[in-house]
């Protein structure tokens, strides 16, 4: 996206952005000319490699797991006490577990989704009350953009707690989208279908590669950069009127009806 010259500097915070899609977004929004705040939980390396990406200056690194609810709004405070305050938000931080019915034993069962939730869905629900606190706080409005996923409506059967978290977050992304219009907050959500990213790039070898590919019609896996561009418009000030809306990023790999 082209840089405009009346483009005002936004403090951007990005969750789980060590690597992959996470990477691709704080990239996209410092191309932009925002100020960005990369969360990282464990993978301080990668994270620094992210930070040091990125195009511009006065970006920052924040760690913590978002588990934690304390956690959570030591986070979200140091993401607003940088640059020009915190004006957008974007989920991204998950976790995908295997844990298939028909193989998982019971007490793995209730780990994975008990694990599942905690990070895909519960934190990040504290992310968007915490930071639309900050937001409503400020006066100045600003966006939330979750990242949810294709198999909240394709389903996930090796990963059911994982398809199910995301299902709950595109719910929580329109429920917060009308509580929190008055406040001048747009709250979207993006459903990715399969993204080429380093965890999941072994997959992407032999016949199952072929079989992932052959979802789409494009005959190819979708790229960070193209989950990022969606997050970029939908936190764009011409996408007040999406609130609410779900955007598929998936190839044409599946439709909702």
């Amino acid at each position: 996206m082209t840089e405009t010259t009346n483009h005002v500097n936004r403090t951007v915070l990005v969750t789980g952005a060590p690597r992959g899609i996470g990477r691709a977004i704080c990239q996209a929004f410092a191309t932009r000319g925002d100020t960005v705040v990369v969360h990282y939980s464990t993978r301080e390396d990668e994270a620094r490699e992210t930070l040091e990406s990125l195009k511009g200056s006065g970006h920052q690194l924040v760690q913590g797991s978002l588990t934690d609810p304390d956690t959570v709004e030591r986070v979200v405070t140091e993401a607003a006490s940088v640059g020009n305050g915190l004006r957008v938000v974007v989920n991204n931080a998950a976790v995908m577990t295997p844990h298939s019915p028909t193989e998982a034993t019971y007490e793995r069962w209730q780990q994975a989704w008990k694990h599942t939730l905690d990070v895909n869905l519960f934190a990040a629900a504290n992310v968007c009350y915490c930071a639309s606190r900050v937001m409503t706080d400020a006066g100045e409005g600003g966006h939330i953009v979750n990242i949810g996923s294709r198999g909240a409506f394709r389903g996930e059967p090796d990963h059911p707690a994982y398809g199910a978290s995301k299902a709950a977050l595109h719910a929580l992304s329109q429920s917060l989208a009308i509580a929190l219009a008055p406040n001048g907050i747009c709250v979207n959500s993006v459903a990715p279908g399969f993204i080429e990213t380093e965890r999941v790039a072994g997959r992407l070898e032999g016949t199952e590669g072929e079989n992932i590919r052959s979802q789409s019609p494009f005959g190819r896996v979708g790229r960070p950069e193209e989950v990022a561009a969606a997050v970029l418009y939908l936190a764009s000030p011409e996408a007040q009127w999406t609130s609410g809306a779900v955007l598929d990023v998936n190839g044409a790999s599946h439709f909702r009806l």
